[in-house]
């Protein structure tokens, strides 16, 4: 589904990258070239537009439509690859998708859920969705449910609370919550803005416990919900709540 057009106007650098016309910082050199006009008037450096009633021209001819962009929101089976090709031969999430989709549509996976782990994982055409999903400065919350073994104590939690150190760095702080306990096993939420390799697994074992089984939940505000592990749906623009601020 086509993406829509941004609520108020933007910086003309951003729109014009936006159309694939070229980066920010050329457009910046073009718009010192006089080579952008807005509704006819030569545009300067800082000046902003809005697409749904400005006409932005580079050079005469108006900006390109936007690309249609493409987000899904898939659950990730374990034993399935977050990648687009797997060196070894096994399954990978495009694998879980129509060819219309996987193949041909640049769709790639935002992040990881690695191969023993299930759950949440969005693929998108939209390369900055991605970079704003993943890059640390945008520090967004992904929230995961956790069963391990045995049954922490308070000392155990308050420790994955501050953020336990991994390869001599230290860790965000980590929101976790115990949602259901038995005998041998307890059932944790985790919500965590930091995403490094094992990151839950090698926590919980540095603790004393093994992850039984991991499932992310939620990506920011997009929720797993009730979709069937192995299925996925088109994620709406409307969605994606704060994000949208980053637009």
């Amino acid at each position: 589904m086509a993406e829509p057009l941004p609520l108020s106007p933007q910086r003309l650098q951003k729109l014009m990258a936006g159309a694939g016309v070229c980066s920010r910082r050329q457009a910046e050199t073009l718009l010192l070239q006089g080579r952008v006009r807005v509704n006819g008037q030569v545009a300067r450096l800082g000046d902003r537009a809005d697409l749904r009633c400005d006409r932005v021209e580079l050079d005469g001819r108006p900006l390109p439509s936007k690309p249609t962009t493409i987000t899904v929101l898939l659950h990730k089976p374990r034993g399935v690859l977050s990648s687009c090709h797997d060196p070894s031969g096994g399954p990978t999430v495009l694998d879980l998708l129509p060819d219309s989709l996987a193949r041909g549509t640049g769709l790639h996976p935002v992040g990881r859920l690695d191969r023993d782990s299930r759950g949440a994982l969005l693929l998108t055409t939209d390369g900055d969705l991605t970079l704003r999903l993943t890059h640390p400065r945008y520090r967004h919350r992904k929230t995961y449910r956790v069963w391990i073994t045995g049954q922490p104590d308070a000392a155990r939690l308050e420790l994955w609370r501050r953020g336990v150190p991994l390869d001599g760095q230290e860790s965000q702080p980590v929101g976790v919550g115990v949602i259901d306990q038995r005998p041998e096993s307890t059932l944790l939420e985790l919500e965590m803005a930091e995403g490094r390799n094992r990151q839950i697994r090698r926590t919980a074992d540095v603790l004393g416990h093994r992850v039984l089984d991991l499932c992310r939940i939620a990506v920011g505000p997009i929720a797993l919900g009730a979709l069937p592990e192995g299925r996925w749906r088109r994620v709406d623009p409307q969605e994606w709540g704060e994000l949208d601020l980053l637009r």
